[in-house]
């Protein structure tokens, strides 16, 4: 039997690519006074306010929902891609923010989760979004889960 080591070859849409859609989905979802736009395919989203790192400007982006115990997990996949996204940095220097789902929004503070810790998270997190395990498969990187619970 043959195993493949990841080869990092997810690599994301052009940043402005990314950066037009998450601002058309989060308007949409405000426009529909948070009605429509829960989902990507089946899955639901959460949308989550924080605080640039660089700007310090608030900014609001839709990521997949995982809820855990009375918060919520966020998975920095970027789809596997070798570099964690721009958000990453954010919650690092900003532990601070705010998660939407549903009409129903949490105060929380975000901290990453340690290596013993994610064995039991990701089980979870390929529950509520099953192409988690495909990212895990396709990069090297270790992917980062933040804890976010409430303040």
């Amino acid at each position: 039997m043959t195993t493949h080591a990841p080869s990092d070859s997810g690599s994301p849409p052009p940043r402005w690519v990314l950066k037009l859609m998450t601002r058309v989905h989060v308007l949409l979802h405000r426009l529909t006074g948070g009605r429509a736009f829960n989902k990507l395919g089946k899955d639901d989203v959460c949308f989550v306010t924080m605080t640039g790192a660089k700007s310090g400007r608030r900014l609001t982006i839709p990521l997949m929902y995982v809820p855990w115990e009375s918060g919520v997990l966020l998975v920095a996949s970027q789809g596997g891609a070798p570099r964690n996204p721009v958000w990453y940095g954010n919650l690092v220097k900003h532990p601070e923010i705010e998660v939407e789902h549903r009409g129903r929004r949490m105060q929380l503070r975000a901290r990453l989760a340690g290596a013993e810790e994610k064995p039991a998270m990701w089980p979870v997190c390929d529950r509520h979004y099953a192409p988690y395990a495909e990212y895990r498969a396709r990069t090297s990187r270790d992917i980062p889960i933040f804890v976010c619970e409430p303040v």
